[in-house]
């Protein structure tokens, strides 16, 4: 019996040897190659985290002949110097060590030791495997497979670097460059990258540092989105006039973390540390780069304020103070009761369950199955600390591999690119319409669908939508949601919903329908995946510094929510006064409630408030000659295109910057209006553009709209 189990395993072994040397053509079987090939790069990334004992090599070594370890070897070469010695006491050798040595050269009874000089780079691919006409496809899929596990991790840098010398002499010729770009995908590197890296290996090879140094470049794709003002903000701060390389720490721009580096966030990225610099020199400055309310003006509702006080304060000078009722409406005070009670005798400064209060879960559930007319449990409810943490755990849970990608919708809120960015995730962008109202089409899902799953061989984990769109503005119709409902459930997608703006909706003939609604009652969609979430930072709350918000989990794995669980654990809780603001947000007072008059009082004049200022800022955008926006059904923001003159194309393509970066810094020094770059939210090739909020009092918005106009005016004559 164990001789046919060993007889079995030699064949399996001989076969993946077979495969990967080209031998075997049979249906299928490249498919097969590709994936031991994409495992033998992961082991390559990963080799500490594996070990091999000894008597598996000599059986390894046995089954498939020293060539083809030798083989693995030179694909696992991230540890190329190191010698492997063991003795005979079953010790486990990491399997990079093993696998990086050259031939074995004597296995005794009692030591076993291997490893004479080893050879450097790829130089056993060639030598094993025979004549370069049939190694190039092999070493053309390691490359591609390695720069993919780059790409999407920030690591194997060393590994590709050997990969793509092939010549194993520690340096890459120009010929070799060549190869390695003819066999990636375009799209994955910056083209002043590619350019540079093909004129410097012509001039001479290159070594690992310059390597490592060019790779940083080649993967900062968006030259907009670069970090100029963060590092000149800082230097000035310590007193530095002009940024210099600092090689003293161990911890640098090379060896960070290469998802870190690569992340952006548009929203709070360089017009703003720029406004902020402006802003301490004296300037005045609007702000209207970020959905933040309070900040720029709008008053906080009463209501909250005074239930959200009366759960801080001490009993004795709050709800058991005998002038409470005196200085509190009655429903306020016996809601902070009802509040104090369910957090329980610890207060607000304890944790809570990492799902959240129990009670609060319940209020939430509650009104959910009042807007959908659909049933909503409070187990499948999680308070947060707003949307994005809510985001941010979900897609922890959701991306697995380097291939794992997610879909968003393009323009797109930055988050979602900055945590799949960090994640080491790909994101596939769909284009929402402009000419029709950023609309969707199936055609577009499906296209881009097939791009990227049978092209660029990615696994779509997810896929987003947001409504009301940000920055987009639109209200999402009926049908746009069962088109996505229906393209998720039918390739089993996971629907992500962010539904953060549905209280912000200014069109009359529109109305916010939820993702949960729309996909319980459209055929087909049974078992689709989804989870939708919401925040206290938006519609007419606008408590953005609370961090409260929800998610709610439909027709999610069990097992995987309860690994949810375990990661909202690690964080031990969300914000308490969050929990409690989500909670009012979703359970305002009623009718007949003495604070339900003053509450709608405020929350009215708040609505009208966003719904003129909607209006004004984007009549007042298209009354611009060279700038036009789509009308703001929702949410809180126009995202104009603007039409620039060609000089001020190449003028920024002169700086390293797109033009929208270049038109939004010089509406900031010109007015000092802060606006967001429409490159940073994605948008489509030669449209240039901008985000901006409408959330500025009226009166300033005003002012904002003159201004826009007068720096248009003045951006054009400058460039004309």
């Amino acid at each position: 019996m164990r001789a046919g189990r060993g007889k079995a395993r030699q064949g399996k072994m001989c076969f993946l040897y077979n495969i990967l040397c080209g031998k075997e053509r049979k249906a299928g079987q490249p498919q097969l190659a590709d994936r031991i090939i994409s495992f033998l790069i992961a082991i390559g990334h990963k080799t500490d985290l594996l070990g091999l004992s000894y008597t598996f090599y000599n059986r390894l070594n046995t089954m498939i002949m020293r060539p083809s370890l030798a083989f693995a070897g030179r694909v696992s070469s991230a540890r190329l110097a190191r010698r492997s010695v063991g003795v005979a006491t079953m010790e486990v050798t990491p399997l990079s060590r093993l696998l990086s040595t050259a031939d074995p050269t004597s296995v005794g009874e009692k030591t076993r030791t291997f490893s004479t000089a080893p050879r450097k780079g790829t130089e056993f691919i060639f030598s094993r495997l025979g004549e370069t006409s049939k190694i190039t496809p092999l070493i053309a899929k390691l490359q591609q497979e390695c720069w993919d596990g780059y790409v999407s991790t920030g690591r194997g840098c060393q590994t590709l670097f050997q990969l793509i010398d092939t010549e194993s002499k520690g340096t890459i010729t120009w010929s070799e460059i060549r190869f390695f770009l003819e066999n990636i995908r375009q799209s994955d590197i910056n083209p002043d990258a590619r350019k540079m890296v093909l004129e410097a290996s012509h001039d001479h090879e290159i070594r690992f540092p310059e390597f490592q140094a060019w790779l940083i470049k080649a993967t900062r794709v968006d030259p907009g989105l670069k970090n100029s003002f963060a590092s000149e903000h800082y230097n000035k701060s310590i007193g530095k006039s002009h940024h210099v390389e600092d090689r003293t720490h161990s911890w640098n721009k090379h060896t960070m973390s290469q998802n870190l580096r690569r992340m952006q966030y548009a929203v709070r990225g360089e017009i703003v540390i720029r406004a902020d610099a402006l802003a301490a020199e004296g300037k005045k400055i609007i702000y209207t780069n970020i959905g933040n309310p309070h900040a720029v003006g709008q008053k906080p509702i009463s209501y909250y304020r005074q239930v959200l006080s009366l759960c801080d304060l001490p009993a004795e000078y709050g709800v058991d103070n005998p002038a409470v009722a005196s200085a509190f409406p009655s429903d306020v005070v016996q809601r902070a009761i009802e509040m104090r009670n369910a957090i329980g005798p610890s207060g607000t400064g304890a944790y809570t369950n990492s799902q959240g209060i129990e009670k609060f879960r319940e209020d939430v559930s509650h009104f959910i199955t009042l807007r959908d007319e659909h049933i909503s449990l409070p187990s499948n409810i999680f308070l947060t600390n707003g949307a994005s943490a809510a985001i941010e755990s979900v897609l922890t849970g959701l991306i697995g591999t380097n291939r794992d990608s997610v879909m968003i919708p393009i323009p797109q809120y930055p988050i979602y690119s900055a945590i799949i960015s960090r994640l080491g995730a790909r994101q596939v962008g769909y284009f929402l319409d402009e000419e029709k109202g950023w609309a969707i089409t199936e055609r577009e899902l499906e296209e881009r669908r097939t791009a990227a799953v049978e092209r660029d061989g990615l696994n779509i984990r997810a896929f987003t939508l947001i409504n009301p769109g940000n920055p987009t503005g639109q209200v999402m119709s009926r049908e746009d949601l069962e088109i996505i409902c229906k393209f998720c459930a039918k390739y089993d997608i996971v629907l992500l919903a962010d539904e953060v703006y549905q209280k912000n909706i200014y069109d009359d003939s529109k109305q916010f329908i939820s993702a949960k609604k729309v996909a319980l009652e459209t055929p087909g969609c049974e078992n689709l995946q989804l989870i939708s979430f919401h925040s206290t930072s938006k519609g007419l709350i606008g408590e953005c510094g609370r961090r409260g918000g929800y998610m709610e989990l439909h027709n999610i794995d069990p097992y995987v929510q309860t690994q949810l669980y375990k990661l909202a654990s690690s964080s031990l809780c969300s914000s308490v006064d969050g929990q409690i603001m989500t909670s009012l947000m979703v359970r305002p007072p009623l009718p007949g409630e003495e604070s339900n008059k003053q509450f709608v009082h405020e929350e009215l004049e708040i609505y009208l408030s966003l719904k003129r200022r909607a209006a004004s800022l984007v009549d007042g955008l298209n009354a611009i000659d060279g700038i036009s926006s789509t009308k703001a059904e929702g949410a809180m923001y126009a995202f104009p295109c603007v039409k620039l003159p060609q000089k001020a194309l190449d003028a920024a393509a002169a700086k390293d910057q797109t033009p929208d970066m270049l038109y939004c810094l010089s509406l900031l020094e010109e007015t000092g209006i802060c606006v967001v770059p429409a490159s940073g939210f994605g948008q489509k090739e030669g449209r240039v553009g901008f985000r901006t909020t409408f959330l500025p009092p009226e009166e300033e918005l005003n002012h904002a709209i003159v201004e826009f106009k007068r720096h248009h005016e003045f951006f054009c004559d400058k460039y004309a």
